[in-house]
């Protein structure tokens, strides 16, 4: 037991030697940190990680203890020299004393001496910031008075209408003084004022631009008028020209220089004319000037604010739906009345938009000039279908097509493409001339109607130059003595004035049209008037109307002039269509009254022999067996032959020679037919020796009434007329003949 408890003694005793060491250990490592300054963090956690900080405290208690004989030291070290220090500063601060007394004297003198030269100096000083505000501020004023400046040239731009100049000088204002400005009062007024400036331009510029819409569309209807004004004149002045070459060409026995001289006076006068359209075109066409001042002063403008493609959109839309309105056709007033307003504002349309397309500055693109005439033409084309169908008129439907003819005479000068209107025109020439040939028909009726089948009684000479000279009716260029009676009735220059009148509206429809060569056209439509319209008149006439030998023989001469008269009018179809007359003789066919004429003749030639008949009835009184020679001829012949005298000399003054002597040819030839008639009749059973001379007699005294009409038969013309009696020749020479076998041959009789 003992010795367990011995042991256990030795065992506490190691282990308390164990612990003193490790506490001494770690005092030491503690005191080194502590006198080397590291940091004790380390040894605080394990102290308190072990749960003794009893033992950490000691050391630091034993570590304070252990130095305390060190700082003692130290201080009294630090003491003797701080004592020292105090000695030190007493005696320092004597001297300090000492040198504040010099100081305050040096101070005082140098105050004394330097203050004039400080005031000198503020009063230098102030001068100069003085001077440096009033510099800043002369500067701020000047800028203020170049922007008052501005501002007021501004306002008198505005105040006189000049925008543009305004609007620079507020753009001046706005990039060059606007920032710089030192007043804020004044940069406040210039940021609400410009824009407020922008917008009263722009309104102001709005409101003219509106007021020349309105202003261009009364200008557009005056400048299309003017403009085909100017065209009809043209084309009037081109229509005397071709007259005046056609004539030249047409006088071949006029000498070459002549001619040529003629034509070349001509060709100045064109050129003349020429000279002035050129000069026009570049000018706006002569007369056709117009005013584009406030249109290109509101795009200048509208540029000027950036507002240049807006305003193009604005005016392209505007013109848009002023071409529409101008599109609207007037359903109270007749087309025949506005067509002229209508197209002519379509004209001045156009060739406004010409003229800003090219002198716009890109205003207006061609493209889009071109889409506004391709809808104006494609209306065009309508209402000219539309109007066309309804009229029923030939003048009328004539007025519109020369009016638009001239409209694209006119607008083709400016580079507009019109066929399509011209197509329109050709596409109604059949239902003109069907028009035209309806009115003529009513005018030929009424002309014919009209007609006393008397012949015309002229007093003066314009009368004559009228009524004949006009129609080259005349069968000599010898002027009659007046009072004339012409040889035709007042049928024949109202029949060709309806025709001539005719053939100018048809090759007036015809011309202009983009066809050149309309001379077959016209001639076609002609041979209907004359073939359909006034022959079937006459030859109406002549089956209703004609009821006694003068209006037969009347009408008869009218069928001759009427033949002279025919001639003329190709002539004149051909001198209007511009095409030589020997071409035109070239187609010449037969007279187109042929039906008509032999009605007249056959009218005439029935109603003499109608009256012959009454002469020849006395016939029946001839003693046939008689043998008595009528030495004189027997009565019927001597009452035939003095009707026939008559006649020759009334007719001669009426009647044309080969009319007459075709009118007599029958006459005769009837006469030799009755007797022929007669003697093969049952009314003559026997004949006389005596008789058959008598008859001889009268045929004597027929061959003589042919001899003497040598101032209208010519030899050959009065043996051909004496054919007529080769029958009662034969039979009365047979009859007298004592070998009538001699006769069995008609050849042999002469």
């Amino acid at each position: 037991m003992q010795s367990a408890k011995g042991r256990r003694k030795v065992g506490s005793a190691t282990a308390g030697a164990g612990i003193d060491s490790a506490e001494k250990l770690d005092e030491l490592l503690i005191s080194s940190a502590i006198c080397n300054g590291e940091d004790l963090g380390p040894f605080v956690r394990k102290t308190f990680g072990t749960g003794k900080p009893e033992t950490l405290l000691h050391h630091l208690k034993f570590f304070a203890r252990s130095k305390e004989s060190e700082i003692e030291e130290v201080c009294k070290a630090h003491y003797q020299d701080f004592i020292h220090a105090v000695d030190d500063l007493k005696s320092l601060l004597s001297d300090v004393e000492s040198l504040k007394s010099a100081l305050s004297d040096s101070n005082s003198k140098l105050q004394s001496v330097a203050a004039p030269l400080l005031s000198s100096l503020d009063a230098l000083v102030e001068a100069q910031t003085v001077s440096k505000n009033v510099d800043l501020a002369i500067g701020a004023v000047t800028h203020c008075v170049r922007v008052m400046e501005l501002v007021s040239r501004a306002n008198q731009h505005l105040q006189s209408g000049n925008f543009y100049m305004a609007l620079k000088c507020v753009d001046s204002i706005e990039s060059d003084f606007m920032e710089k400005t030192p007043s804020s009062t004044l940069k406040r007024m210039l940021e609400n004022r410009i824009p407020a400036i922008r917008s009263y331009v722009e309104r102001k510029v709005n409101k003219e631009f509106g007021d020349w819409l309105v202003e261009i569309r009364v200008v557009s209807r005056n400048l299309g008028q003017l403009a085909i004004g100017e065209a009809s004149a043209a084309r009037q002045r081109e229509e005397e020209l071709r007259i005046k070459q056609r004539q030249a060409e047409e006088q071949s026995r006029l000498s070459l220089r002549d001619c040529v001289y003629a034509l070349n006076e001509e060709e100045d006068d064109e050129f003349g004319s020429g000279h002035e359209g050129s000069d026009g075109g570049s000018s706006g066409g002569g007369l056709l000037g117009f005013d584009l001042t406030p249109l290109y002063r509101a795009y200048h403008i509208h540029q000027t604010l950036s507002l240049g493609d807006s305003f193009k959109q604005y005016y392209y839309n505007n013109r848009d739906l002023q071409l529409t309105s101008d599109f609207q056709v007037s359903t109270m007033t007749p087309f025949l009345e506005s067509h002229q307003t209508f197209f002519a504002q379509i004209a001045g349309f156009f060739i406004v938009e010409d003229r800003v397309l090219r002198t716009g500055g890109g205003l207006i693109s061609k493209l889009e000039v071109e889409t506004l005439w391709d809808t104006a033409v494609t209306k065009m084309c309508a209402v000219l279908e539309d109007q066309f169908s309804r009229m029923q008129t030939a003048n009328h439907l004539l007025l519109i097509k020369d009016y638009v003819s001239l409209l694209g005479v006119s607008l083709r000068r400016y580079g507009y493409a019109v066929d399509s209107l011209l197509e329109v025109l050709s596409k109604h020439r059949d239902k003109y001339h069907e028009l035209l040939l309806s009115d003529c028909r009513k005018q030929i009726t009424e002309a014919i109607s009209a007609d006393k089948f008397e012949q015309m009684l002229m007093k003066r000479e314009y009368e004559y130059s009228m009524n004949v000279l006009s129609f080259q009716l005349q069968t000599t260029d010898i002027v009659p003595a007046f009072p004339f009676i012409a040889p035709f009735s007042t049928t024949i220059p109202d029949c060709c004035r309806i025709v001539r009148s005719f053939i100018e509206d048809s090759v007036s429809f015809m011309s202009h049209g983009g066809q050149l060569d309309f001379y077959d056209v016209v001639k076609k439509y002609l041979d209907r008037l004359l073939g359909e319209v006034l022959d079937e008149a006459l030859l109406k006439l002549i089956n209703t109307s004609v009821h006694g030998v003068p209006q037969a023989m009347q009408v008869a001469a009218n069928m001759a002039v009427f033949e002279r008269a025919c001639d003329f009018f190709f002539r004149h179809a051909a001198h209007l269509s511009g095409v030589p007359l020997r071409m035109a003789e070239r187609g010449r066919r037969h007279f187109p009254l042929t039906k008509s004429q032999n009605a007249a003749e056959d009218i005439l030639s029935g109603m003499l022999k109608k009256k012959v008949d009454g002469f020849m009835s006395l016939l029946e009184n001839v003693n046939w067996t008689s043998d008595d020679i009528p030495q004189g001829g027997n009565e019927y012949m001597n009452e035939v032959l003095m009707y026939l005298e008559t006649l020759v000399s009334t007719a001669q003054h009426i009647l044309p020679a080969k009319v007459l002597k075709r009118v007599l040819r029958d006459v005769i030839a009837h006469i030799s037919e009755k007797i022929v008639g007669t003697l093969c009749g049952d009314l003559v059973k026997r004949l006389s020796m005596a008789a058959i001379k008598g008859l001889d007699v009268d045929i004597q005294l027929l061959d003589s009434f042919t001899e003497n009409l040598t101032s209208l038969l010519t030899d050959k013309e009065a043996r051909e007329m004496k054919k007529a009696f080769i029958e009662i020749r034969q039979m009365i020479n047979l009859l007298l003949s004592s070998h009538p076998e001699n006769f069995v041959n008609p050849r042999s009789i002469r």
